[in-house]
């Protein structure tokens, strides 16, 4: 990657990525995109242009100006907020995806597009879900996720188009506030645990997920698009994993810290409905044999970087 595009830069993953990709590559090589330009680190740090990415030619158009050779395609309507608004998530989650990959063929660059444990089902296998296995979500976040791998799939296959991507697990991460999903609850606890010593939490004690802390997914990006194309077997949809916890048991951890904290619930039946249809923990020995992914944190190391952080 040289000249890399950010769409989405303001969201959770993105305003992180952005700032690591600055440092990395320098900060004229990375262009941040939203659709709105509020003033901070991300908008005045580097090149920004606002961009929504409904509209195929700002798309064509902000990729060829800047001359890109990578698009790191972010922008997107995550799962409790797809249940919502379906069809405007399906507009833009999958109008947006298609707007990039034309692009991309058009001009013949590289693109990263994320897909998630959403990608799964009730269906799917729960605990170590394969790489390759039953996909059969029940959200519309998780059929634009199956769709957006499959799309990507196609571009590389029909027309070249280095296409890559990883199933996120839930990302948990100090530097952005979370944006409508459904393991919000993890980022959000740790803010609330120091303001208030106390959290209500959205999901059952008992809900396992497959979490990840932030820094080990930027890695995982950045790894993942600098990797020898030849060697991606998995290309587009690799499992990714660090940590499979509950609510419970991160509230656990947290008192280890602030004994005064105090967790109870209140559970939102469509989040919880959406948490239940996901898998427990995954396998991601296909993306650790192709190109040495490894999570540094687990969810002890994890809480203690939170804490210190916020």
């Amino acid at each position: 990657m040289e000249k890399i595009l950010v769409t989405g830069s303001l969201g959770q993953v993105g305003s992180a990525l952005v700032m690591k990709l600055r440092r990395e590559y320098g900060a004229e090589n990375v262009i941040a995109s939203d659709i709105y330009q509020p003033g901070n680190e991300v908008t005045e740090s580097g090149p920004f242009e606002v961009l929504d990415v409904t509209f195929e030619h700002k798309v064509y158009e902000t990729a060829k100006k800047h001359q890109v050779d990578t698009i790191i395609h972010l922008a997107g309507m995550l799962s409790a907020m797809a249940e919502i608004k379906p069809l405007m998530a399906w507009h833009l989650n999958m109008g947006g995806l298609l707007h990039v990959l034309e692009t991309a063929r058009e001009l013949g660059i590289k693109v990263f597009a994320p897909s998630s444990i959403a990608a799964f089902g009730p269906h799917t296998p729960k605990e170590k879900t394969p790489q390759l296995t039953v996909q059969r979500p029940a959200t519309m976040y998780g059929i634009n996720k199956v769709t957006g791998e499959l799309l990507c799939d196609y571009y590389f296959y029909k027309y070249g188009v280095d296409t890559r991507g990883l199933r996120f697990p839930g990302l948990v991460s100090y530097e952005a506030p979370p944006g409508g999903g459904t393991t919000d609850y993890a980022v959000e606890i740790y803010y609330e645990a120091i303001w208030k010593k106390s959290y209500t939490c959205f999901l059952g004690p008992r809900t396992r997920l497959d979490m990840m802390y932030m820094p080990d997914a930027l890695n995982a990006v950045i790894q993942l698009m600098e990797e020898d194309s030849e060697k991606l077997t998995c290309r587009n949809a690799y499992n990714i994993s660090a940590m499979s916890v509950t609510p419970e048991e991160m509230g656990q951890e947290i008192k280890k810290h602030i004994p005064s904290f105090v967790m109870d619930y209140k559970i939102d039946t469509v989040r919880q409905s959406i948490a239940d249809s996901w898998p427990n923990s995954l396998d991601d020995s296909a993306a650790r044999m192709d190109w040495g992914f490894s999570a540094e944190f687990d969810l002890e190391k994890m809480t203690k970087d939170m804490l210190e952080n916020i």
